[in-house]
């Protein structure tokens, strides 16, 4: 599956949660993720490869790979453009870790953030909140036209919205979140080389 993204960083949650529902958004869910992310070599600092990432939130557990789709820019550039997704549920974090690294995949990886979901048709929106960084709101669809159209129904320009993982976003911040071994509220753990 194919699902196009853009974030907007540094948002305000109580005026963004007000625009949400006055557009007839409904809430869903909040959660608290962790999640283990894996990579095909040791220490890898990139995920152009493709990677895999067991999640749950204490309810439900999820194993997905994920591939940035990219093309190339007019100035020869690349740039992502949307996410190759495979995902299936399974029931056991511990063991969907257990089973990763049994086939050859490199721990990466463990991250922890929050996120409160509102649901409007086939449009999602994330505001997420990672450690370290400042809030910011993910609209999700099945093409971008949906995304930017969504992003001018709640005042975002979609021209400055960030295309690209939760990395790109830390990116932005100068920190560059393929460095650590561990990204959680209580801190990050830079990994060894």
């Amino acid at each position: 599956m194919e699902e196009f993204e853009m974030k907007f960083l540094e948002v305000d949650v109580a005026k963004l949660e007000e625009k949400l529902i006055s557009i007839g958004a409904v809430k869903v869910a909040e959660y608290n993720y962790i999640r283990t992310v894996f990579d095909a070599t040791e220490n890898s600092t990139s995920s152009a490869d493709g990677w895999v990432r067991v999640r749950t939130d204490g309810k439900e557990t999820t194993l997905t790979y994920k591939r940035s789709i990219q093309e190339k820019a007019e100035d020869g550039s690349i740039k992502n453009i949307g996410m190759t997704e495979i995902e299936v549920e399974v029931n056991d974090y511990e063991k969907a870790c257990e089973l990763v690294r049994a086939i050859g995949l490199f721990e990466n990886k463990t991250e922890k953030n929050k996120r409160i979901r509102y649901v409007k048709g086939d449009i999602v929106f994330d505001i997420d909140f990672w450690p370290f960084i400042p809030v910011y709101l993910e609209i999700e669809s099945d093409s971008y036209e949906k995304v930017r159209n969504a992003a001018w129904e709640l005042d975002f320009d979609p021209e400055i919205g960030v295309i690209g993982t939760a990395g790109s976003v830390y990116e932005k911040y100068g920190i560059h979140i393929n460095e650590y071994s561990s990204v959680t509220f209580e801190g990050m753990i830079k990994k060894i080389s």
